[in-house]
């Protein structure tokens, strides 16, 4: 990269956060929370800390709900994420994913070393998985009926597969006896064979809130298993035992529902291509067979009147093969179109479409509103603002007319020649500046008169 280029600080903010998230995915920070603050958006930002240093982070709403305990100021906690900058201020930050509030120091040497004992009894061999159906009808989540993981499933799977049916086989996900409660459904389950597939699943949390399925009888009752067992445990980053002794093992529990069913939109593609495909091959098929047909009754000659025959015969038995292909496609069309129908009757989209129009008209409405209101507003504000120039004593002054008063410090206004004496001060308001004059004569007489005088003298004036 050339030194002479000059970036702008956007540009280098954004090669920063480049450099640090592809660096930091996915890392493990041990300190001490604090200036722990929750705004109104339910967002938690604080600051980890240990004696020489210090970082700030952020645990967004959506990954709290997978905490065993609420954070607070002065807990030593290991929180889990990556690291990225917040380009609008420049500041890099750790996006916490998850907490743990005991930290992983003994409890991680256990995990490793159960790990290692499985594994060299063979728990973990490939070779021993047992296949993913590829369409299960019916699966069996072991978990918690009240945690988030149960619903996040449901929700996916509904989504891309609404004809599957979901059982629930209700368990402890963490806690002294959550081990044996989930090794036993597993066991119950196997005993009936009602289902496809089972899942065990859960959301995240530290590695003690795991630790449930880090126990040896869980890895058993899954390897012994008949039916196949998907783990869907925590997050991306967590890895428990269960993980590695089950057949399939996804990040998240919507990731499991993800990878277990197929996609009904695209299955329903498929079956079209497929029937548009098969109708080709049966066209060519019998094309092929007409030629072949055509070409023995040439050779032949005598045998026409059979050929014919059996050639109307064969005719007859491609109408029925191929009304018989278009009914079996019109009726699994059919049914996915009703299965298209149901699905987007309850799509939400929908109704999010009809609420922006809804905001959309009340929004030009409020202008509307708003601008008729300021121009009401400002043709009122300029007929009182012509009122008030009207009767302003400053326009008066401007047509000619002055204001006199006294002298004095109060400056009483003379509207009466008996209000002043001879030789005495006054001062002249006029519409630029003022004057301040001597009485040297007063006397009585009207402003009318005034005005008469002055028509006359103007008439006389023009007459001339």
């Amino acid at each position: 990269m050339s030194s002479s280029k000059i970036f702008t600080v956007s540009e280098i903010n954004a090669s920063i956060r480049g450099i640090l998230e592809s660096q930091f995915p996915f890392i493990s920070v041990a300190g001490e929370i604090s200036n722990l603050r929750q705004p109104f958006s339910g967002h938690m930002y604080f600051t980890l800390k240990d004696e020489n240093a210090q970082i700030k982070a952020v645990l967004f709403k959506m990954q709290q709900r997978y905490l065993g305990d609420k954070p607070a100021d002065g807990q030593h906690v290991v929180c889990r994420g990556r690291i990225s900058v917040y380009e609008p201020r420049g500041d890099y930050q750790l996006i916490v994913d998850a907490i743990d509030f005991q930290g992983t120091g003994a409890l991680q040497l256990e995990f490793e070393k159960l790990k290692k004992k499985l594994a060299d009894e063979g728990l973990f061999d490939e070779a021993n998985k047992k296949p993913i159906p590829f369409f299960p009808e019916h699966i069996t989540l072991v978990t918690s009926p009240r945690g988030a993981a149960v619903h996040d499933f449901i929700r996916v799977a509904r989504t891309r597969c609404p004809q599957v049916n979901i059982a629930v086989y209700p368990v402890a996900v963490q806690g002294n006896h959550a081990a044996t409660e989930i090794a036993k459904a597993i066991t119950t389950i196997n005993s009936s064979l009602t289902t496809n597939l089972i899942v065990v699943c859960r959301g995240g949390g530290s590695l003690e809130d795991l630790w449930a399925f880090n126990e040896e009888i869980i890895a058993k009752a899954i390897t012994d298993s008949k039916i196949p067992v998907v783990s869907a445990i925590g997050h991306e980053i967590d890895f428990t035992i269960a993980d590695f002794a089950a057949d399939l093992r996804a990040p998240t529990p919507s990731a499991a529902a993800e990878m277990c069913l197929p996609d009904s939109g695209t299955l329903k593609t498929q079956v079209s291509q497929m029937g548009r495909r098969m109708k080709r091959k049966m066209i060519s098929f019998l094309d092929s067979y007409s030629a072949g047909i055509s070409l023995h009754m040439h050779k032949l000659g005598t045998f026409k009147q059979p050929l014919d025959h059996m050639l109307l015969k064969l005719d007859h038995v491609s109408t029925r093969i191929e009304g018989a292909i278009q009914t079996s496609l019109a009726r699994k069309q059919n049914s996915l179109d009703r299965a298209a129908l149901r699905l987007n009757s309850n799509n939400p989209l929908s109704r999010l479409q009809l609420h922006r129009l809804q905001l959309r008209d009340l929004h030009r409405r409020l202008l509307l509103a708003g601008r008729t209101t300021i121009e009401n507003s400002r043709d009122s504000l300029a007929r009182s603002a012509a009122l008030l120039d009207a009767v302003s004593p400053l326009s008066t002054l401007a047509r000619g007319y002055s204001i006199v008063r006294k002298a004095t410090k109060r400056g009483k206004v003379i509207t009466d020649y008996r209000d002043v004496e001879k030789n005495s001060t006054v001062e002249v308001t006029l519409h630029r500046g003022f004057l301040q004059c001597k009485i040297e004569k007063t006397g009585e007489g009207r402003f009318q008169d005034i005005l008469t005088s002055e028509d006359s003298e103007e008439k006389k004036s023009v007459e001339e």
